[in-house]
């Protein structure tokens, strides 16, 4: 294991030793490549940098109090990739190939993955991009899979604990049949901005209501939104959001626990009804909401009165972290277990 210091590494990029590719051209994916190069050489008029094909996705992997390396979700995480690709036009990634993948770097880089105690983990991060040389918008003839890793902190400075949240009505993040449901990096341009004046207010993150009417909740900056109360947990049901795979799994736990579970429109104002409320994803799984202003109407919805993480947030949060880390069993399938 690598002499770092786990217990101050951000949610950042931390060079590790290898990365993994693939070709695609002549309509099939070539052999898998190991790289110790940062960088891609690729033209000047690749489609990636000219229409924007390209799509990514962000898992992690942990280290047990066991010594095992569990990667979480590895196979959600390629069927996603495989629902962006139809999306955007690009050549499937099998789960297969996808699996290849992930495992051979995480086991190249196993000195970068975090002992158990620090509360770290080894972020992978998947990227499909467009590399045909061409001036006319279409889709690419060939393409390049690869995929870095590299150790991570808490998202959020604080960790688990409450932020405020505040809703910016200038931007949308994406609209109702555009690309938002996929993980492009265009989604992801487009709350710059928002990010960066919600920032500027003091606030942790921007919230973005509907691009169509601006009545409806729809995403925290990059995370879906979720809400609890009366024993349901809520969350929105939207054609522009990511479908979270942290957000599907806190569901499930969720049911388990008993709640009832309903993905549906969220008015704005029902934010007042909320016992408590949450930001999920990848990064910090759930990163709980202390109140989210509306400064337009001179609104503050408060939700965690007393400014602490509430008790269904962090119970949901307690379960799925023990699933990853493997301190409870997975009864789900939902972990990849390598004995490196």
């Amino acid at each position: 294991m690598k002499a770092i210091d786990w217990s101050n590494v951000g949610f950042g990029y931390m060079k590790t030793d290898y990365n993994v590719r693939c070709r695609y051209s002549n309509g099939k994916w070539g052999e898998i490549e190991v790289s110790s190069e940062e960088t891609l050489n690729i033209h000047m008029a690749a489609t990636c940098l000219h229409y924007g094909q390209e799509a990514f996705e962000g898992l992690k992997a942990f280290r047990g109090k066991d010594g095992k390396v569990r990667i979480f979700r590895l196979e959600a995480n390629a069927e996603r990739l495989q629902n962006t690709c139809e999306g955007i036009l690009m050549p499937k990634v099998s789960v297969e190939l996808f699996r290849q993948m992930v495992t051979k770097v995480v086991e190249l880089n196993k000195d970068y993955i975090p002992p158990y105690e620090s509360g770290a983990s080894l972020y992978i991060r998947p990227l499909l991009i467009g590399i045909s040389a061409q001036v006319g918008v279409h889709p690419a003839n060939e393409y390049m899979f690869v995929i870095f890793v590299t150790p991570v902190g808490p998202y959020f400075k604080g960790g688990f604990s409450t932020n405020p949240y505040v809703i910016i009505r200038e931007y949308d993040r994406s609209a109702p049949l555009g690309t938002g449901r996929y993980k492009v990096g265009g989604n992801y341009a487009a709350s710059l901005k928002a990010n960066q004046l919600a920032h500027e207010k003091g606030y942790s993150c921007e919230f973005y209501l509907d691009a169509k009417e601006k009545k409806y909740i729809d995403e925290c900056g990059a995370a879906n939104f979720i809400g609890i109360k009366d024993n349901t947990y809520v969350t929105p049901l939207s054609t522009s959001i990511l479908p979270s795979i942290t957000n599907r799994s806190l569901q499930q736990l969720a049911k388990d626990m008993g709640m009832k579970v309903e993905q549906r429109a969220i008015p704005e104002e029902e934010l007042a009804t909320f016992e408590e409320a949450g930001a999920c994803g990848t990064a910090a799984v759930i990163s709980p909401i202390e109140r989210i202003d509306d400064l337009e109407r001179g609104t503050s919805y408060v939700i965690a009165k007393d400014g602490k993480p509430g008790p269904v947030c962090t119970k949901l949060y307690n379960k799925l972290r023990a699933i990853q880390y493997g301190d409870d069993p997975d009864t789900y399938g939902w972990v990849t277990v390598l004995d490196i």
